[in-house]
């Protein structure tokens, strides 16, 4: 059976900088891909040629990126949340987003140098925080609260009262 493709896409705004910053994603994310490319025509004459809007790929995930200008900026209202295997892809995303202007904030969110929001959330983390014996699981909740990046060993000894 093949697969349907998903009816909801999110559309990210640009200020005139979607290319750029769908090929620094695809830099950074190891399965992507752009699916298609629309431009500003005639109707436009200011940016008749120019890219509009870039459907693109990352991790499975459908995005849309619109060259619309600098009326809409992101804000932390809406954020990309990525599920992570390890410390190890934690650590390489972060890296990778907070790269060249982006900017920490807490519990494991980010903005990156074109203000989009992030949460770099490691799965372990997600099970710790709703494991049934609730006295662990608030301490690694606390513990996540005290944290930039999240560092999961540091939440693990949390949990188990080290």
């Amino acid at each position: 059976m093949a697969a349907v493709p998903a009816r909801i896409t999110p559309s990210l705004w640009f200020d005139f900088n979607a290319e750029e910053a769908v090929n620094h994603y695809l830099g950074i994310f190891e399965r992507g891909r752009i699916i298609q490319s629309s431009h500003y025509d005639e109707a436009m004459p200011e940016h008749a040629g120019k890219v509009l809007m870039i459907e693109f790929e990352i991790e499975g995930q459908r995005l849309q990126a619109l060259n619309g200008g600098p009326q809409f900026p992101f804000t932390e209202a809406v954020s990309l949340s990525v599920s992570c295997d390890d410390q190890a892809e934690v650590d390489r995303l972060w890296s990778r987003l907070t790269a060249d202007g982006g900017r920490e904030s807490m519990c494991g969110w980010l903005k990156d140098k074109y203000g989009l929001s992030w949460q770099i959330v490691p799965k372990q983390l997600v099970m710790l925080i709703n494991h049934p014996d609730k006295a662990a699981a608030r301490r690694a909740m606390k513990a996540m609260l005290g944290m930039r990046k999240i560092d999961i060993a540091a939440v693990q000894r949390a949990f188990d009262g080290r």
